[in-house]
């Protein structure tokens, strides 16, 4: 397969998933459109992105998939995503320690827009504990899937300490 193929296979698969997470999000607002909608919207809204992301992400593993399977042979590539994931992690687990120390000390490690970040990035660790476990499935070199699935199981961990509301 040429890669002008590859490219279009690739971007084919992202509209797709653009496209079911739109409708998903269509539906969602359909289903609960009422005046809670129309008095909360910044929380329906919110609410709304955070779902679009989720069944994107979901929606989005086949053409996530055909893109890492044809950058297999490309190991520059390899080295910088796994050095990306490694990054990627270390806010990961920053962003999980200062939610952990809201929940033991009573205060945010930082100020309070970082604190909200950090939130934030806490919200979207699966995410990328779900493309690391991709990208470490996939990858070629025994080096960058230990990276990379390491990766994922500080995200994943470190999701689930969140979620569960687990204290240390």
């Amino acid at each position: 397969m040429r890669v002008p193929t590859r490219i279009a296979v690739v971007l084919a698969g992202y509209a797709a998933a653009a496209a079911v997470a739109g409708a998903v999000v269509a539906c969602y607002i359909a289903a609960t459109s009422g005046p809670d909608r129309d008095t909360y919207a910044v929380m329906y809204d919110f609410g709304d992105l955070l779902l679009g992301l989720a069944v994107f992400a979901l929606a989005a593993i086949p053409a996530t998939a055909a893109a890492l399977w044809f950058l297999r042979p490309v190991r520059a590539f390899w080295i910088a995503l796994a050095s990306f994931g490694v990054l990627v992690s270390a806010s990961g687990a920053a962003a999980f320690a200062d939610c952990a120390a809201q929940r033991i000390l009573g205060a945010p490690l930082w100020s309070p827009g970082a604190s909200a970040l950090a939130t934030l990035r806490v919200i979207l660790a699966p995410v990328f504990a779900l493309f690391d476990t991709l990208a470490g499935a996939l990858a070629p070199g025994r080096a960058a899937r230990i990276v990379l699935l390491s990766a994922a199981a500080i995200d994943a961990a470190g999701f689930l300490y969140w979620l569960l509301g687990l204290r240390a």
